[in-house]
C-alpha cells in the first residue's frame, strides 16, 4: 500500500489544494444536514507540556501504567497522575461519577495539554449522560485511545466537533515490554508532536501525509474500488452498534467509516452490521476503512460463514471504495487515526491518507 511516511507529507500539493477545498465543501454540507458541529481541532503537543493520565473504563495495569509514565517523561512530558487512578469497582475503574468527575476534570485544567485514557475495556457507555460537553469544547484537548474509548470518541465527535484520535493508550502500547512498535510510534507522534508539522527551519511542512506499512505489517487489501474523500468516523463495532438509538449514535453520511473488533466471532459481527444497515448508517458513506478483526474466525468445526464473507455481504455492494485489513485495532501495529479529520479513501492504489493538519500549531 502507498502509504504513510509520517515523516513525508503527501506530495501532489498543487492540485490537492483544490480538491481538498471541494471536500471541504461537501462533507461540510453533509455534516450540517446531520446537525454535525463544525470540526475544531486541539493544540498540538510539545516536549514540556502537561499530559494527563485518566481512567474511564477498565481497571489500569500499574506496572504497565509507571512504565508508560517514565517513558512519557524521559521524551520531556510532564505526567500528572490522579491520586486514586487504580481504583477499581469490578469490571471499572471506579463509580461512574468518579470517572466522569476525573475525565472532566483534565478537560477544565489549563494546565493540561493532552488526556490520556489507560486503557479501554467497559463502562464508558455508563457515564456519557454525565459529561459537561460545552466544557469539552471550550477546552480542546489531544484526547486518545481505542477499543470501549470509542463511545468517547463517538460522543464527544457528536455533541462538540473536537477532532480526537484513535490510537494506542498508555497500557496497550505506550507501557508493553516494548514499547510502541516502530510503526505505532511513527503514528502517534506524526499525528500529535508539533515538531512533525514544521520544518527545520521553522516553516511549516505542507499538510497531510500518507500510512506506509513497512515491510512487517500485513498488506492492506481492496474490497471495492474508486477514490473518495470525507471526514473519518468510527471505531470499535460493538460500541458504534452500542450507541445506535442514544443521543451520541455515530453520524455516518458523507463520512468515511472505520471499524475494528476483536474477539467476535462472525455471526456476532454480521449482527452488528446488520443494526448498522438497518439504522441507515451504511447509506451515503463516502468510503469505508475496515481495520483488524484479531481472534474473529469461527471456531474449529463450526458451521458459519467466513468474517470475509460477512465483510462482503455488508460491504461489497455499498459502491464507494472499501479498503480492509488497516493495521489498526487490538493489535501490536496500530496505526493513529484522526477521528473527525479529513482523510481520502484512494482504493485503486490501496491507499488511504489524511489531508489536513490535524492539530493547531504555530512553527514560529
Amino acid at each position: 500500500m502507498a502509504g504513510m511516511t509520517a515523516t513525508g507529507p503527501v506530495r501532489r500539493i498543487g492540485w490537492m489544494t483544490l480538491a481538498m477545498a471541494a471536500a471541504f465543501s461537501i462533507t461540510g454540507c453533509a455534516a450540517h444536514k446531520a446537525g454535525m458541529p463544525d470540526p475544531i481541532f486541539p493544540e498540538a503537543l510539545q516536549r514540556g507540556d502537561t499530559i494527563a493520565f485518566v481512567a474511564p473504563a477498565g481497571p489500569l495495569d500499574r506496572t504497565r501504567m509507571e512504565l508508560a509514565r517514565q517513558r512519557l517523561e524521559d521524551m520531556g512530558f510532564h505526567v500528572r497522575v490522579p491520586s486514586d487512578l487504580y481504583r477499581t469497582r469490578g469490571y471499572l475503574a471506579g463509580p461512574d461519577e468518579t470517572r466522569a468527575a476525573e475525565l472532566m476534570a483534565a478537560f477544565a485544567d489549563p494546565e493540561v495539554k493532552a488526556i490520556f485514557p489507560g486503557t479501554g475495556g467497559y463502562g464508558v457507555t455508563r457515564m456519557l449522560d454525565r459529561l459537561d460537553y460545552d466544557v469539552i469544547r471550550r477546552n480542546p484537548k489531544v484526547f486518545i485511545g481505542f477499543s470501549d474509548i470509542t463511545g468517547l470518541h463517538l460522543a464527544i465527535q457528536k455533541k462538540t466537533g473536537l477532532v480526537t484520535f484513535h490510537s494506542p493508550n498508555p497500557m496497550w502500547g505506550l507501557g508493553s515490554d516494548g514499547n510502541l512498535k516502530p510503526f505505532s510510534a511513527d503514528c502517534f507522534w506524526r499525528a500529535l508532536l508539533a515538531e512533525r508539522y514544521c520544518a527545520a527551519d521553522g516553516e511549516p511542512l505542507p499538510p497531510g501525509y500518507a500510512y506506509e506499512l513497512p515491510a512487517d505489517v500485513a498488506p492492506t487489501k481492496v474490497l471495492a474500488p474508486g477514490v473518495a474523500r470525507g471526514r473519518l468516523t468510527g471505531g470499535n463495532l460493538s460500541l458504534v452498534a452500542a450507541l445506535m438509538g442514544t443521543p451520541y449514535e455515530i453520524e455516518t453520511r458523507g463520512r468515511v467509516l472505520f471499524l475494528e473488533d476483536v474477539g467476535e466471532r462472525p455471526y456476532r459481527i454480521d449482527r452488528y452490521l446488520s443494526q448498522l444497515r438497518l439504522g441507515g448508517k451504511l447509506d451515503g458513506v463516502a468510503a469505508v476503512i475496515l481495520g483488524q478483526f484479531r481472534d474473529c474466525a469461527p471456531k474449529p468445526d463450526e458451521d458459519s460463514l467466513s468474517l470475509d464473507e460477512v465483510i462482503a455481504d455488508y460491504f461489497g455492494g455499498l459502491g464507494v471504495p472499501v479498503i480492509t485489513n488497516f493495521p489498526a485495532g487490538h493489535v501490536a501495529n496500530n496505526a493513529t487515526l484522526p477521528l473527525g479529520a479529513l482523510v481520502e479513501v484512494d482504493a485503486d492504489h490501496n491507499r488511504v491518507a489524511v489531508l489536513e493538519n490535524l492539530v493547531r500549531v504555530d512553527c514560529r
